[in-house]
């Protein structure tokens, strides 16, 4: 149900209050919801997750991220999440939006472009569409 980006990462596509003890169980200590709440009928809303989060002594963050792209304070935010005490499971339909945000937030971090696929592609996503804004995101100098 979680797949590994890397030490620091697990995503995952939607998830339920109580997959919250599982990821616990796993050894996550954040959990970051990419989804607007009410993009689809039926799906907990994001203060069902971060009760259930809290509950179980994680941390939380919501930024979400709808299909018209992302912003630099996604990516800030998202750099500020992934700053707090891990690893962290990141959220939202497929896992797809999560993992393209992890990617920017690491490219702006300078992370090397092609270390940010790689990981993704061992989790099962392409991220190759966003290299370009990946590079671009990398301190200058």
């Amino acid at each position: 149900m979680f797949r590994t980006i890397d030490e620091t990462l697990l995503v995952a596509g939607q998830i339920a209050p109580d997959d919250i003890a599982t990821a616990a169980q796993q050894g996550v200590r954040m959990i970051i919801n990419n989804r607007p709440d009410g993009e689809q009928g039926g799906q907990p809303s994001s203060a069902e997750i971060e009760a259930a989060a809290t509950a179980a002594g994680l941390g939380y963050a919501h930024i979400p991220v709808d299909h018209s792209g992302f912003s630099m304070d996604q990516v800030d935010a998202m750099t500020a999440a992934l700053a707090r005490p891990g690893p962290a499971l990141a959220f939202c339909r497929s896992g797809t939006r999560s993992t393209f945000l992890w990617s920017l937030a690491r490219g702006a971090a300078g992370d090397e472009p092609s270390e940010i696929a790689a990981k993704a592609a061992n989790a099962g996503y392409d991220v190759a569409p966003l290299l370009p804004m990946i590079e671009s995101l990398r301190p200058k100098g």
